[in-house]
């Protein structure tokens, strides 16, 4: 079947192909803004770990400047800008973006197609950001950022897959020599310094790019209605899992870790639940034996499922939502990186706190 899909691919290659020269003989513009602008992107479909990796920059960074993450805002129902606020929903805005509103209160968070349009937006407000995240653009190469963070998956490293449709690639590998910054997301958290080595060799990296390694840590079940709040959620012996998500294979292992028997319904990445989605996972949570058992969703999920109307058969049931962040194996270093990069290119050098 692989090889039956290989034209399509090489014809895909040849179009992005093309494109990158344009925009590197500077045919097609591109445009840089004078202030600190970090892209965190990827070169697959999806499932490398963005959305926490722009949390964490996001932590990194929101005590000393004011901050904007701009997202295209996948799946959302609203077309052009738009900027966060407390009547949106994810709906209007998109799942990842409704997280990173929800979670970060003083972090400007806003969606557009168009990101030159989005950060000049973003510029004009009354309290315009001193830096911005630009969520999932390593492929918009319209806007030009000073840092780009790339992302590859330690079980799928993009110098082993393939152009879609033959791979999970939708961009070509040599792309990624425009990285500043290669991050492999989701390795293990043990993993030997031999082994880091031969990753860095398979991933070719130059002179100029730095290669650091992440992993996944779980954090402690956070109740999303009131049903959960009566629940000890670590008192439990069965958890139901659903996901909207591209990958829930670690999030499945690390329940797996925590629950006698863990049950799993998997929609589609960035799927958008009806009430019959809702009605199937009450279902299958009555017909799961026992009493002490609880639902288990993504944070993604919950921001997607935050003010929607089919909430209601999940009410009574125990609801929580599993939180997730990444770490560093080389932390300082990879935090010296952001931090020094950002105080290097801010106007005027140091910015003040926020709350100054």
């Amino acid at each position: 079947m692989r090889k039956l899909l290989l034209p399509i691919s090489l014809l895909y290659h040849f179009v992005l192909l093309l494109r990158h020269k344009l925009y590197d003989w500077h045919i097609l513009k591109s445009t840089r803004f004078d202030l600190p602008v970090i892209c965190v992107g990827n070169l697959s479909l999806g499932g490398t770990g963005k959305t926490p990796h722009t949390e964490y920059i996001t932590r990194l960074l929101s005590s000393e400047y004011r901050l904007a993450i701009l997202s295209r805002g996948y799946g959302r129902s609203s077309k052009g800008f738009r900027l966060a606020d407390n009547a949106c929903t994810a709906a209007d805005i998109g799942d990842e973006p409704m997280q990173y509103f929800t979670k970060f209160s003083n972090v400007q968070v806003a969606v557009d197609e168009d990101r030159v349009d989005g950060v000049q937006k973003l510029l004009g407000t009354p309290t315009p950001p001193q830096v911005v995240i630009l969520d999932d653009a390593f492929q918009h190469r319209k806007i030009e950022a000073g840092i780009n963070i790339l992302l590859t998956d330690y079980q799928h490293l993009y110098c082993e897959d393939y152009l879609i449709p033959t791979g999970r690639l939708r961009d070509i590998k040599q792309a990624a020599r425009r990285a500043e910054i290669i991050v492999v997301s989701k390795s293990p958290k043990n993993i030997s310094e031999g082994e880091k080595k031969q990753i860095i060799s398979k991933l070719n990296a130059n002179d100029k790019q730095k290669v650091y390694f992440s992993y996944l840590e779980y954090g402690t079940l956070l109740p999303l209605n009131g049903k959960a709040k009566e629940t000890k959620a670590n008192q439990a012996d069965k958890a139901l899992l659903f996901t909207g998500i591209a990958q829930s294979e670690p999030l499945v292992r690390h329940l797996n870790s925590c629950f006698n028997k863990v049950e799993s319904i998997a929609f589609g990445d960035h799927h958008s639940y009806t009430e019959n989605d809702l009605k199937k996972v009450v279902s299958r949570f009555e017909t799961m034996e026992g009493k002490d058992k609880i639902i288990v969703t993504t944070e993604k999920d919950a921001a997607r499922l935050s003010k929607s109307a089919y909430l209601c058969p999940l009410e009574s049931l125990p609801l929580f939502a599993a939180p997730i962040c990444v770490r560093f194996h080389e932390e300082e270093k990879f935090n010296e990186d952001i931090q020094d990069y950002v105080r290097q290119n801010s106007t005027n050098g140091y910015v003040s706190a926020p709350n100054d």
